[in-house]
């Protein structure tokens, strides 16, 4: 009769293959570090804008608007706005004239170029709230009907312009040009009309449109 010696309670030698180790493996470790890690980050994410006290979007979104009224071409509108649109802003996306271009939108190329009560202004440093009751003329403004401001006209027959995309502001500078009478020579054209540049570079036919308008040359 054989007897099954019994299981030996003794434990293995440390260090041995068989001996059970209390301390988790390196591959546990590394799992169970990334798994709370990114909970506590994933945490911190969501709880983000109530631990720092940020304002929900609406709050954000909710900012401060004006009505303002202005004779634009001879026509009053009322538009309410948000404080800090710009009167190229206000004529282009509200009112729908968009023959006065955004070019550089800080007042450096003249593109978006309108007259305020008879004086140039670069469009997009003008803030519209701060126009209440003033009277604006557009590119659209110039021409009656059919007819051709004449400037429009020395333009076309000047040949003064190429892909266009200044030329509105061009004329509007050159009308505001000639109002003020700042047109005896070519030299002061060049001069008063500096604040308008030419991506193509038309500046002599330019010069010699405003003459032509001016004084009929």
């Amino acid at each position: 009769m054989s007897i099954e010696p019994p299981e030996s309670t003794v434990a293995p030698p440390e260090g041995s293959p068989e001996a059970p180790s209390s301390d988790p493996s390196r591959r546990t470790f590394i799992a169970t570090t990334t798994v709370v890690g990114g909970a506590v980050v994933a945490g911190s994410l969501m709880a983000g804008p109530a631990v720092f006290g940020a304002e929900p979007a609406d709050a954000a979104e909710m900012s401060p608007s004006s009505r303002v009224s202005l004779t634009v071409n001879g026509k009053r509108h009322t538009v309410t706005v948000d404080n800090r649109t710009s009167l190229l802003d206000l004529l282009r996306e509200h009112l729908g004239l968009t023959g006065s271009k955004k070019g550089c939108n800080a007042g450096a190329c003249g593109a978006c170029t309108v007259l305020v009560d008879g004086r140039r202004v670069n469009s997009c440093l003008a803030l519209a709230v701060r126009l209440d009751g003033a009277e604006v003329t557009t590119i659209e403004g110039l021409s009656r009907g059919e007819r051709l401001h004449p400037l429009q006209q020395a333009f076309i027959d000047q040949d003064a312009f190429q892909c266009g995309f200044c030329t509105s502001g061009q004329i509007m500078s050159g009308v505001g040009c000639i109002d003020e009478g700042h047109t005896g020579s070519a030299e002061e054209i060049r001069e008063f009309m500096s604040g308008n540049i030419c991506r193509c570079g038309c500046y002599v036919k330019i010069v010699r449109a405003v003459e032509q308008a001016a004084h009929g040359k």
